[in-house]
This record gives C-alpha cells, sequence and structure tokens, in this order.
C-alpha cells in the first residue's frame, strides 16, 4: 500500500498518435492512470490495444502526443532524450520478455551495466551486484554466459539487472512470454515475492493466471482504459 498520499505515477488524459503520410494510428486515447509506491498493477487487454505503447511511455522509452505524467511529482512527459536517460537509469527496472542481455557479457557484467553508466564506483557497484543475483538466486552462476542458461535462470538475470539500481518501479512486459509453465511460475513468484518486500510492479501480461497477482488489472482496449479490477484475496 502506498505511504504518501501523492501517488508515484500520474498519468492525465495521455494519448499516443502515430502519423505516417497516409494514415494517423490512436495507440492511446484518455488515459488516466495512478500507480501508488509499492502497488503491483497488471495491465491486459488484446494484441494491438496500446499495452506496450503504454509501457514504454511508463519506462520513458516513448514520449505521449498529449496529456501529463507525473513520476515521483516530477513531469517527465516533455524531457529531453537525454533527461528521459538519467531517470529511466535511476527510477525505471525494466523485465523484458526476451530478456535482453548482452551475450558477450557474463552474468554478473550484464547486472553491472547500468550501475556502470551512473559511473559508480567499482566497490558499490560490487556490493549491489552481489546482492541483486542473491535476491534472485543467481549467486552461483554469476560467471557464465547467457547462452548457459535456461531461458528461466536468463529471465532471473533480467530480473536482478532490473532491480541493481533500487528503482522507484519495476516494469514488466510479458516476463514469461518466453517461458515453460514451470519458469514462468518461478518468475511470477519471485515477482510476487518482490512485491511482498515492498517494490512497486507495473506487468503488461496477456495471462490471466498471472493477473491475478496483482493488486489492481487495468484493462485497455482499442487504446483505452475500459475497466479496472481490484485482486480478491
Amino acid at each position: 500500500m502506498s505511504t504518501s498520499s501523492q501517488p508515484l505515477i500520474r498519468l492525465e488524459s495521455l494519448a499516443k498518435v502515430f502519423s505516417t503520410d497516409e494514415v494517423e494510428t490512436h495507440a492511446l486515447s484518455g488515459i488516466h492512470l495512478e500507480i501508488s509506491q509499492g502497488e503491483f498493477v497488471s495491465i491486459s487487454g488484446p494484441s494491438g490495444c496500446g499495452k506496450s505503447t503504454l509501457l514504454s511511455i511508463l519506462g520513458l522509452l516513448d514520449s505521449p502526443t498529449e496529456g501529463e505524467y507525473t513520476l515521483g511529482g516530477e513531469p517527465v512527459a516533455r524531457l529531453s532524450l537525454a533527461e528521459r536517460a538519467r531517470i529511466r537509469n535511476r527510477k525505471i527496472g525494466f523485465i523484458f520478455q526476451s530478456f535482453n542481455l548482452i551475450g558477450d557479457l557474463t552474468v554478473l557484467e550484464n547486472v553491472e551495466l547500468p550501475l556502470t553508466y551512473r559511473g559508480m564506483g567499482a566497490a558499490e557497484r560490487k556490493e549491489r551486484v552481489n546482492a541483486s543475483l542473491d535476491r534472485v538466486g543467481m549467486t552461483r552462476r554469476a560467471r557464465h554466459l547467457p547462452s548457459q542458461l535456461s531461458g528461466g535462470q536468463q529471465q532471473r538475470v533480467a530480473v536482478a539487472r532490473a532491480l541493481v539500481g533500487d528503482p522507484s518501479i519495476l516494469l514488466a512486459d510479458e516476463p514469461t512470454g518466453n517461458l515453460d509453465s514451470k519458469n514462468g511460475d518461478a518468475v511470477m513468484e519471485l515477482l510476487r515475492e518482490l512485491h511482498e518486500a515492498g517494490a512497486t510492479i507495473c506487468m503488461v501480461t496477456h495471462d490471466s493466471r498471472f493477473a491475478r497477482h496483482a493488486d489492481r488489472t487495468v484493462h485497455l482496449f482499442d487504446g483505452r482504459i475500459v475497466d479496472e479490477s481490484t485482486a480478491v484475496n
């Protein structure tokens, strides 16, 4: 639950339009959304409904065409590319469906990379990386390359990389999409444990079994929020 009256994330009248010479595509329209500190929110809906576009805007990988986005009380919708990159590196952790690990870097080096971009000292980097790998149970694999790991192990490393910078929010885009059911369940259990420890998580998923782990599910259709449901424990 939130420890502050101000939400961590607030979207107001958010819209995203993709334009070509022939047509305008309204990917998102009139989005109003608040996410509180410590909340686990799932975003669901059919393919093409705007889920990934919304997550890209939340992660400052894209900018809205209209509307406002406030992150931790700071307006971020109109920032420059450099400013967005700085905030991404410090406040947002990403977990992707395809893991997005760098193949010729070890597990340790993949997890360390976001901290290197910050210019953090070697001793603090080592301490944070070790703690992050320990949280996901991958310490023994620190010297392995991604190709030497199973899909479930690679996703655990991706979670460690997302956590290592102590972000304000974790954004997970279909984090179980490339995993079999056993590994998918294990990764979802890890996210549930992180949430119980206080992490704020926003997850896109098409799997209703995994959406049930969230405190609240936001349902998108044709670029609009059409419904919200709260988990019943």
